[in-house]
């Protein structure tokens, strides 16, 4: 049989054998929260999910292709964005235990009115937007050239597939089907590095010498990443949304634990890359490694795109359905929570027939949510309500200086790649701080 036809084997195959498993949602509690018999998630499910829910298709191939790009120290820069477990794990703790707050959505509420609840609800609805077409997009290109006829009946079949057993199960279908998809990713990652390892030109040492630890040549990306990773868990409600369903230890430890696990699964997976680079191969490091070890390396490798891109997914539709029903309380019925995952899984598969790459240079990214910041850091400081719309204002700001190649180049003290991208966020960081607390200084 041809490559194409195996890999439309694995995506019909396993989408149906994980509706098959997973749980159907039968009370609201099991579908927005994942609680069944009143039991939440253990440490080790909800680790799992974490993990698999964050190494979405998009965030591998960019492992990948770091590791091309700069060598190990590329997969360790990217690895920097794990960071935000750790964060939001120990201040969302604080959140529920020393706050009282339920939720993100209750907390901003209560400290900075329905106003600003709606300004960061438009940020996590682009956000959750975005999170659609750019996984399927992964998917697609593994069946055809962007817009061939193949291209798009795979993206079309894959989201139909995932949003059957999404909306069979809601949040409980997807933190299950994390486990099973966290467990496929693994086993699949060590037939990949065995592979690897088995060749006898490749060891150990070349990884260790494989990139250089300069800010020119990775270490710009590590520490943008290190910065936003106090802001970008926030806006992400895939992650906040599991912060909330068990009891606040066992949340805390999840995370911490997450953080570390989905670091080191990110610097492996981006060993793919190292290895590409010693090869001397270009392009999508991913797929080139994949074809020059011929084809059952490379239908393993499209697998774990499967997988990670599919965990996402799930993780999206049931986000944004919890957000619709339950956060923004316009209706709480099972229906209603699964008629929004359609409605997202329509909305978010149409930037797929027009130029997506246009679409996402506007959306919100890393930089642009860096305003949210002191909003989370200093969560019990008192402050004029005025206080979030100058900080996430600020953040929008400098993202837009980015996107559009504004930022003054006098304020860039490093070279070589994402030096724009590091020093825009270290002044706005450090902007959006000040105007948090200007309000509450003018007011003593």
């Amino acid at each position: 049989m041809s490559t194409e036809i195996w890999q439309w084997i694995l995506v019909v195959g396993s989408s149906l054998l994980l509706f098959l498993l997973s749980p159907y949602a039968k009370t609201t509690e099991s579908f927005f929260k994942a609680n069944h018999n009143k039991k939440s998630p253990n440490v080790l499910v909800l680790t799992g999910s974490l993990i698999i829910s964050w190494i979405f298709a998009k965030s591998i191939t960019n492992a990948a292709n770091l590791g091309l790009d700069f060598g190990i120290v590329g997969g360790v820069a990217y690895a920097g964005y794990y960071l935000s477990f750790a964060v939001a794990g120990l201040l969302i703790y604080q959140l529920r235990t020393k706050g009282g707050y339920t939720s993100i959505h209750q907390f901003l509420t209560s400290k900075f009115g329905k106003k600003a609840v709606a300004v960061f609800t438009i940020l996590i609805i682009i956000r959750l937007f975005n999170e659609v077409w750019s996984n399927t997009m992964v998917i697609g290109s593994y069946f055809g050239e962007t817009g061939s006829a193949s291209y798009y009946t795979a993206i079309i079949v894959f989201t139909l597939l995932t949003l059957s057993y999404a909306i069979k199960g809601g949040l409980s279908s997807s933190i299950f089907t994390d486990v099973i998809q966290m467990v496929l990713f693994s086993v699949l990652l060590i037939i990949i590095l065995y592979t690897i390892f088995s060749v006898e030109n490749f060891t150990a040492k070349d990884i260790a010498t494989s990139g250089t630890w300069s800010f020119e040549l990775g270490l710009n990306l590590f520490f943008a990443a290190i910065i936003q990773s106090f802001s970008y868990p926030f806006h992400d409600p895939v992650l906040t949304d599991r912060a909330f369903i068990s009891s606040p230890k066992v949340t805390r430890k999840s995370f911490l634990w997450a953080s570390l696990l989905g670091a080191i699964c990110i610097v492996l997976f981006s060993i793919i890359g190292v290895y590409a680079q010693t090869q001397g191969f270009k392009g999508q490091a991913a797929v080139e490694v994949g074809k020059a070890f011929g084809v059952v390396v490379l239908l393993v490798i499209n697998f774990i795109m499967i997988t990670s891109a599919a965990s996402t997914l799930d993780s999206t539709f049931s986000s944004f359905s919890k957000l619709l029903a339950v956060d923004l309380g316009l209706g709480k019925s099972l229906s209603f929570g699964r008629l929004a995952m359609v409605a997202i899984a329509l909305l978010g598969t149409i930037p797929i027939f027009f130029n997506a790459e246009i679409l996402s240079a506007t959306t919100i990214s890393g930089t642009m949510v860096i305003g949210l910041t002191p909003i989370f850091l200093f969560w019990n400081y008192k402050v004029p309500k005025i206080s979030f719309y100058l900080s996430v204002g600020c953040g929008l700001l400098f993202g837009f200086l980015l996107i559009f190649k504004a930022f003054p180049e006098a304020l860039i003290f490093t070279k070589g790649r994402y030096a724009d991208l590091l020093w825009v966020n270290v002044w706005g960081i450090f902007s959006c701080n000040i105007l948090y607390f200007v309000p509450r200084w003018i007011k003593q």
